[in-house]
């Protein structure tokens, strides 16, 4: 019922990160940019971050499609919280090893055997690591040995790093000290801008199926400033703004329908007397 009073052909605000939903906002975009450089110019390690909800995983998925569909040999880590033995496992799988071929050579000389295939092969590979925050120390340590990995012209692969500010306190242990300083390009992804929230609401309803404007302009305004501009809590918001207005038999949420669904979302920036009414 709610998508059809809506006019919609699927839910626009889901919290999975798909692609199709991907919005060139200015700090996505900017984070893009930074990774399509970097890659195409061959730099082994790359960092970027981003707060909780900040969209790093859909920009780590949007940029996995487009290096597939170019041709790019690419591995894709989700969950890195891994010993350094499954981490090159992981990696070998993912990038077409033959697993069984490491029990004979070992871990390391199992991938690099795989990585100078590609390499001969013309392919260019990469390694995408989610939530990269999450690695041990010692993993982060074996990344180092992998961007050792090289031929005379460039490196064997390329790794980028997508995490939470943790990332940074991780890398700042000295243990890792070498790994650090091999990041050649960084990137931190901004939120959205005020500007740019109401073109990112009309963006994802329309990419839903909508034809018209789900949303009043000061009710965008609204959402703006509860989120910060955060995808993910912009998102929620969004979606509960609209339950809100459905409930009410209206086609376009109100500002006040945006307070309502704040007032029990953790995180969202209410007034100070919103606080106080919650309190009560």
């Amino acid at each position: 019922m709610y998508l059809a009073h809506f006019g919609l052909k699927e839910f626009p605000f889901g919290l999975t990160p798909d692609t199709d939903y991907f919005f060139p906002g200015a700090g996505a975009q900017s984070a893009l940019n930074t990774l399509l450089v970097a890659l195409e110019s061959g730099e082994g390690l790359i960092k970027i971050v981003g707060e909780v909800g900040s969209g790093k995983t859909l920009l780590c998925r949007y940029l996995l499609n487009q290096l597939e569909r170019q041709g790019w040999a690419a591995a894709y880590v989700p969950n890195p919280h891994l010993s350094p033995a499954a981490l090159n496992q992981a990696l070998l799988a993912e990038l077409g090893g033959d697993v069984k071929r490491s029990v004979a050579y070992g871990l390391t000389k199992a991938l690099e055997m795989r990585l100078l295939e590609l390499a001969q092969a013309g392919k260019h590979a990469v390694a995408l690591i989610d939530e990269a925050q999450a690695m041990p120390l010692e993993s982060l340590e074996a990344l180092r040995l992998i961007t050792n990995l090289e031929t005379e012209k460039r490196k064997l692969l390329q790794i980028v790093l997508f995490g939470q500010p943790e990332l940074d306190t991780r890398l700042a242990d000295s243990s890792v000290r070498q790994i650090r300083s091999r990041i050649v390009f960084h990137e931190r992804i901004s939120p959205l801008g005020a500007l740019e929230t109401p073109v990112y609401l009309m963006h994802r309803a329309t990419q839903a199926g909508a034809t018209g404007a789900l949303f009043t302009p000061a009710t965008a305004r609204k959402l703006h400033q509860l989120s910060r501009g955060v995808p993910r809590l912009l998102n929620i918001l969004a979606h509960k703004t609209l339950l809100l207005a459905f409930g009410e038999g209206l086609t376009q949420a109100e500002p006040r329908h945006a307070r309502l669904a704040a007032r029990d979302t953790p995180g969202a920036r209410l007034p100070w007397w919103q606080f106080l009414a919650r309190a009560a």
